[in-house]
């Protein structure tokens, strides 16, 4: 960009930000995590609007339009073709403009502004008994604005069809601010009666150009101009992907949700076979039916068992074929009938499935599938491109078949699955974009694949648009008549290609603006990236863009940015600030970014998107590693020297408890925090008058022995825990040992980034215990993110070879009991509890064993969707942090521990947790071991 253009930019972007009550970001940050999407393309915007009123809107259209700066409108950013990237100004809906507005239950309508996220719609509408029919698998966090802009489906569109038939009238902003109102009534409007005279002009071309099947969604719509369609306008603009005009409001039609739903799982040889039998389930008027193979659940099982796979019927492909009733019965009636004739017409072995809680289990594979598929079942990587291919669904199975041989002819690789009750295919392919020849065989697939579908009677795009993606095909698609039909239509609406250019109209080679394509630096790393062969640069790939993340309404991940509400502080927004920085052209300056630093320091490193992101995304040991290299010869804040090196301070504060309390307690206490780094709203915590090991006491009776792990929570801070544990494994039929020295794991160091230090320390704790590990003895943890360092963080340390077996031998109390001591009897407790479930627990070790455990001494516990508790060990001590790490436990947690009645039992394994529900309402908070211990108490053990 020349001076000139320099200078016209921070003309247009000091008018901007003067003329908006909303907010305008052109810094490195935004234009970092706003240069992808859920695509393989990159666009690095020049800056991010987020317009808080129409006028906001109308405003960003005026001053681009003088500026000659271009517009790309942002749903949650999770399309798959690149049409939600920009390299002008990127119009984010979501943080302002998202209100539902309207629900009409009598007309069955509701009113909303485009930002709107699409559950929030179905939440509003469901005290009406409505629901919004279509229903992508990003319904967590997808817009309806980007669902109209794509044309979106989702499972239940066999029922209830696409977004273009459940849409009643748009509120549109024009290129030129002109405000109208397109719906049944169209306006007077010239734009309008040109878009009438260009079908009437052309009504044979567009009678026999379009594809007559269900999930069209390639290209503009224009036969919906046709007379016998309505001269249908709002169908017309429904999937032009922001390139004709903005929305600033939506009317949608609502439909009746089933009162209960019924889902039939029918297994098949494979998953063409599975699509064979399409046909004869679509007469029974199903809500949904979904297809995949076995290699969709092998991708799955790479990363953890799951417990659908013990819910499927045998064979190696699968439909779900949802229905609905009136009542639980007539549901499952109606699933007994479609059960029945896929047995008796297609040979199928089938499971109906009636529990809503079992029915969530299975379609949760579903909907995670666009994650899991971007990793093969050998870890390899798969990428999307030819993404959401739609046939007729009669001829379904046949173009699976060519499709798998067109994979074999490339040497190519994908995990085919999607909507077989409507012929669209998604699909994640090891195309080798990192390299010349590897982006040359994608072109030649991407061609080859078009003409294959167009054989087939298909669409290029039956659900995402085309985008960046498969615009450059639309020619094998129509004729060149048609696409000279599309310019003209995007002319009458945009003349001055101002909305998202490069898309549909003059499209951008879909081999161009890869992500993959350019600079990759080399900067030295510590940690060894197992799972992504050593290369923080291939972890930094992992992200592809899903969104998971920006769900704010349930799950661990992520807690930041629940609070929040900020790109760059989900886990998609720092994974792309990594990819920049590793890129090195938004982000510059390597480890020693200052924006990294931002981004990262509100991150929890609370594991969560390790189990939650579909693809595994590790934010907590890339903020380890992050923080190691920034500070590499550098001073560090000051809460990397106290809360880092706590291990060390307690022990030091153990020869004098009760003199080390008094300092932290006492008058002196604010010094001590402010020159700790420590938030002066935190109270210090208060030390054992004697400490766990102090207090043991062995017993050995030549029973099996177990080692039970004194962390330093524990063994300093609450050795009551450790106490109670010893008998409950002692009744068990245990002698339990420490180990022979004092010991850490590195946990403190590893959350601060002195992976140094932290692989020393873990060194020699494997030297102390490498005795027992030889001998096979088993190791108990009590606190879970100690354990977690066991579990996965060590592998990230040491070699396997260094490990001597160490994470297969660390196990949670009640993973232990379950497997060493299955038959031990507990008195019963007979009690309600609620549990916090420790985010290191919930990301590596999960916590069923813990619920079995409960449930066998009479524990009616609920387990809650509560995220992070906030306090998330060194993070809500630390100065600067207290605000989020208070409002990450007020969302739910704290709500749902005050409303629990005085006699319901509050169960918090991590210490943080306990101390955060403590802090906050002042109830205390046990360890299952203590639950233990209280059982035996009862029963006089």
């Amino acid at each position: 960009m020349t001076v000139v253009a320099d200078e016209r930019v921070a003309r247009f972007l000091a008018e901007l930000g003067r003329a908006l009550t909303g907010e305008v970001e052109s810094g490195t940050t935004a234009r970092a995590t706003y240069s992808m999407d859920a695509s393989n393309y990159r666009h690095v915007p020049l800056a991010v609007v987020f317009p808080s009123t129409v006028e906001d809107l109308a405003t960003t259209v005026r001053l681009c339009r003088e500026f000659r700066i271009p517009i790309t409108a942002r749903g949650a950013g999770t399309s798959i073709g690149g049409q939600a990237l920009g390299e002008g100004v990127v119009i984010d809906y979501s943080r302002h403009l998202n209100r539902v507005l309207e629900i009409d239950p009598e007309a069955r309508t509701a009113r909303v502004q485009p930002g709107v996220v699409l559950d929030a719609l179905r939440a509003a509408a469901a005290p009406h008994g409505l629901t919004f029919g279509p229903d992508p698998s990003t319904h967590s966090r997808c817009t309806i604005g980007g669902m109209v802009g794509n044309d979106a489906c989702g499972s239940h569109s066999v029922a209830w069809g696409r977004t273009a038939d459940n849409v009643v009238e748009l509120d549109v902003l024009t290129a030129d601010g002109t405000r109208l109102t397109i719906g049944p009534s169209l306006p007077d409007d010239p734009r309008v009666a040109a878009s009438k005279q260009l079908a009437l002009d052309n009504l044979a071309l567009l009678r026999t150009s379009f594809p007559s099947i269900p999930r069209r969604v390639s290209g503009y719509a224009l036969d919906q101009l046709l007379p016998e369609n309505g001269t249908n306008l709002v169908r017309a603009l429904v999937g032009t992907e922001g390139t004709c005009v903005l929305l600033t409001e939506i009317t949608v039609r609502l439909v009746p949700a089933p009162a209960a739903r019924a889902l039939v799982v029918a297994g098949y040889a494979d998953d063409v076979a599975a699509a064979d039998a399409v046909p004869s389930v679509l007469p029974l008027k199903p809500l949904t039916v979904e297809g995949m193979g076995r290699d969709l659940i092998d991708s799955l099982l790479m990363r953890r068992s799951h417990p659908a796979v013990d819910l499927l019927p045998a064979g190696r492909g699968w439909l779900f074929v949802e229905v609905g009733g009136a009542d639980p019965a007539e549901a499952a009636a109606r699933a007994a009938e479609v059960a029945a004739v896929l047995e008796r017409e297609t040979g199928a072995a089938t499971v109906v499935e009636t529990r809503p809680a079992d029915q969530r289990v299975l379609w949760s594979v579903r909907e995670a599938a666009a994650g899991i598929v971007t990793r093969m079942p050998d870890g390899s990587e798969a990428w999307p491109g030819w993404e959401d291919s739609a046939v007729p669904p009669a001829n379904l199975g046949g173009y699976l078949r060519d499709f798998r041989a067109l994979l074999g002819k490339y040497g190519l690789r994908g995990v085919p699955y999607g909507h077989f009750g409507e012929g669209c295919v998604h699909v994640r392919i090891n195309f080798g974009l990192t390299t010349e020849e590897g982006r040359r065989q994608f072109r030649g697939f991407m061609e080859d694949a078009a003409d294959l579908v167009v054989r087939h009677g298909g669409s290029l795009s039956g659900e995402h648009g085309d985008g960046q993606a498969r615009a450059e095909l639309l020619s094998r698609m129509y004729p060149p008549e048609i696409l000279a039909l599309f310019e003209r239509f995007k002319a009458i609406w945009d003349p001055g290609d101002l909305f998202n250019p490069g898309n549909l109209v003059r499209p951008r080679k879909l081999d161009a603006d890869l992500r993959f394509d350019g600079p990759v630096r080399s900067l030295p790393v510590t940690l060894k990236y197992p799972h992504d062969g050593g290369s923080v640069a291939t972890a930094t790939r992992r992200c592809v863009g899903v969104g998971a993340c920006v769900d704010k309404s349930s799950g661990v991940m992520c807690p930041s940015y629940m609070v929040t509400g900020r790109e760059e502080h989900s886990t998609r927004g720092r994974s792309r600030l990594l990819f920049e920085m590793m890129r090195g052209e938004t982000v510059t300056d390597g480890w020693r970014s200052s924006e990294v630093l931002e981004a990262l320091d509100l991150c929890l490193a609370c594991k969560g998107c390790l189990s939650d992101c579909p693809v595994n995304v590790d934010m907590a040991s890339y903020k380890a590693e992050f923080l190691h290299q920034h500070y590499a010869g550098r001073m560090r804040p000051a809460s990397h020297y106290t809360l880092g090196f706590l291990p060390v301070l307690a022990r030091l504060a153990s020869g004098a408890p009760r003199l080390a309390n008094r300092v932290l307690g006492g008058r002196l206490s604010g010094l001590v925090k402010k020159a700790g780094g420590i938030t002066p709203e935190r109270s210090l915590p208060r030390f054992a008058p004697r400490t766990f090991r102090r207090g043991f006491r062995a017993q050995e009776r030549g029973r099996p022995r177990v080692v039970l792990w004194p962390d330093t929570f524990t063994n300093f801070l609450s050795p009551e825990v450790g106490h109670d544990a010893v008998r409950v494994l002692e009744h068990a039929g245990f002698d339990v040992v420490l180990p022979s020295s004092s010991v850490c794991c590195g946990l403190t160091w590893i959350s601060t980034g002195q992976l140094g230090v932290a692989r020393r320390v873990l060194r020699r704790t494997v030297r102390v215990l490498r005795a027992e590990l030889e001998a096979g003895t088993p190791i108990v943890g009590l606190e879970p993110s100690c354990l977690a360092v066991f579990r996965h963080d060590s592998r990230e340390l040491l070699d396997d070879g260094e490990l001597h077996g160490l994470p297969s031998r660390a196990f949670t109390l009640a993973e232990f009991l379950e497997k060493y001591a299955p038959d031990v009897e507990f008195p019963q407790v007979e009690a309600s509890a609620i549990t916090q479930q420790h985010c290191h627990q919930h990301a590596v070790m999960g916590n069923a064993a813990d619920e079995r455990l409960l449930r066998r001494v009479g524990v009616a516990n609920r387990t809650l969707d509560s995220g992070c508790c906030g306090l998330a060990g060194n993070f809500g001590v630390e100065k600067g942090h207290y605000e989020v790490s208070v409002a990450a436990a007020r969302r739910v947690l704290v709500p749902e521990v005050e409303a629990a009645p005085e006699d319901t039992m509050v169960l918090a394994d991590g210490f943080s947790c306990r101390t955060q529900i403590d802090d906050l309402t002042g109830r205390r908070a046990l360890h299952l071991a203590q639950v233990l211990a209280r059982a035996l108490d009862r029963g006089g053990a």
